[in-house]
């Protein structure tokens, strides 16, 4: 996850309070110092970080609540003066006018070209017809890089590799771009705000007249980030941030925080080198996957991307039903290889998050998917359809034909046998059964649920 550090200090954290006899002055002052220990060691500005944990202490020590315990109250503080900490509700995009124009602005080693095409990808899954074009004329390679990226999405890319003047590149395509839903203009950078920079910036503003502006930011830049985001925003009228480089920055709690002081909030998170690797930035679901507490809006929509809805619908009847075979647990199989590493989607799953899971154990989870797969592969139609028939014979066929063991051959069936079961048991509500199935789970953690 994104900040892994400071979302395992915040856990933490919060496990202190859980297993505090009472709530009190001297636990609300061992939060507080905990918490700017983790905000610090995220490098977020130390004034920040003072700001922010006088306000929970305050709220902490005067605010009463009938309605839940003291505990629950005390979690749930943390969990508002974080959200708003770090930008409050949250403001998403929502293109009205045809075409939405989004332009892009930035320093040099960024990523702005790189999520140019993540956010003609983000917005052509939502259905709009989107086109991309470069203005940067500074770059040699910008408008080949941009032509490989829309062409890795099906985007249409414009520009002109051999002028110097970004106004003329842009008014040169103006009437093939207003044919789209939404324009990302992608522009050139410099390694410092100069004048030639703002000045470039700005004559290709007032020909393009964004909709939206957005600065492209570093999230491993840390506290620097205000001070880039600021002079942008002064300059520019920057409208919102894209951080990027922020999965597994030790700065990225920095930059975050650095950036919704200056009033030009982050929009979007980028998280990873492949064309996916953009989420929107919601601060209430931000917080809530770093204190353990899920996202699961955010599954939901990682689901619906990964399988269709209607194969699930019919996948969830034939589960409940315990009709479902191998060939079905394939299909599940690859439609949670599709959202992600297991860690990841884990970390959505309400209660999931706060579980301390050794990330040797999801390792191991994952290679025994990759193995699954193999072995399926190796599985005769009438196999995978009535795995019931697999036979010490057959186990031995399907070893030797997927370069696996025996016994990892088995342990698929068995794990077969065992999912079939508890959907009986769902099925049946056979109380008892589950009653010992939920405490085998909570006692083994992970190797308790025997993926």
């Amino acid at each position: 996850m994104v900040l892994d550090k400071l979302g395992e200090s915040l856990k933490n954290t919060l496990s202190k309070i859980a297993g505090a006899m009472i709530v009190d002055e001297k636990l609300v002052n061992e939060l507080v110092k905990d918490l700017q220990k983790s905000l610090l060691q995220a490098d977020v500005n130390v004034k920040l970080v003072f700001e922010l944990t006088t306000k929970i202490r305050k709220r902490a020590l005067d605010e009463k609540t009938q309605a839940i315990s003291k505990k629950d109250h005390l979690v749930t503080i943390v969990y508002e003066e974080l959200v708003e900490f770090l930008g409050g509700e949250g403001h998403k995009i929502e293109p009205k006018k045809k075409p939405y124009k989004i332009m892009l602005v930035g320093l040099f080693g960024n990523g702005k070209t790189t999520t140019a095409g993540k956010l003609a990808k983000f917005f052509t899954k939502r259905g709009k017809k989107v086109a991309l074009i470069s203005t940067d004329t500074w770059r040699p390679a910008a408008l080949k890089q941009l032509e490989q990226l829309g062409k890795s999405i099906k985007v249409p890319v414009y520009g002109d590799a051999k002028s110097k003047d970004p106004v003329k590149v842009y008014e040169a395509h103006k009437k093939s771009l207003e044919k789209n839903d939404i324009v990302i203009i992608d522009t050139a950078g410099r390694d410092a705000l100069n004048d030639e920079l703002v000045k470039e910036i700005s004559d290709i503003n007032k020909a393009v007249k964004p909709n939206e502006s957005f600065l492209v930011i570093g999230g491993d830049v840390g506290q620097a980030a205000e001070k880039q985001a600021q002079m942008f925003h002064d300059t520019v009228g920057v409208t919102g941030v894209i951080a990027t480089k922020m999965e597994g920055t030790a700065k990225g709690g920095g930059a975050l925080a650095a950036c919704a002081v200056t009033g030009a909030n982050v929009k979007f998170l980028g998280i990873g080198e492949k064309i996916d690797d953009l989420e929107e930035f919601e601060p209430k679901r931000f917080v809530g996957k770093m204190l353990g507490m899920g996202d699961l809006e955010g599954l939901l929509e990682k689901a619906k991307d990964a399988i269709d809805e209607d194969k699930a619908q019919d996948l969830g009847k034939r589960f409940l039903k315990g009709e479902f075979n191998l060939l079905d647990m394939y299909e599940q199989m690859e439609a949670v290889k599709k959202m992600g590493p297991i860690g990841k989607v884990l970390e959505m799953v309400p209660g999931m998050g706060s579980l301390k899971i050794p990330k040797e154990a999801l390792q191991v989870q994952e290679e025994k998917l990759r193995l699954w797969k193999y072995i399926m592969g190796s599985c005769t139609k009438e196999e995978l359809e009535n795995p019931e028939m697999i036979s010490s014979s057959r186990v031995e066929r399907i070893a030797k034909g997927s370069g696996v063991t025996q016994n990892e051959v088995r342990g698929l069936v068995k794990q077969y046998k065992q999912s079939k079961k508890m959907m009986k048991m769902l099925k049946g509500g056979d109380e008892k059964s589950m009653d010992k199935l939920m405490k085998k789970m909570n006692r083994g953690g992970m190797s308790g649920l025997k993926f």
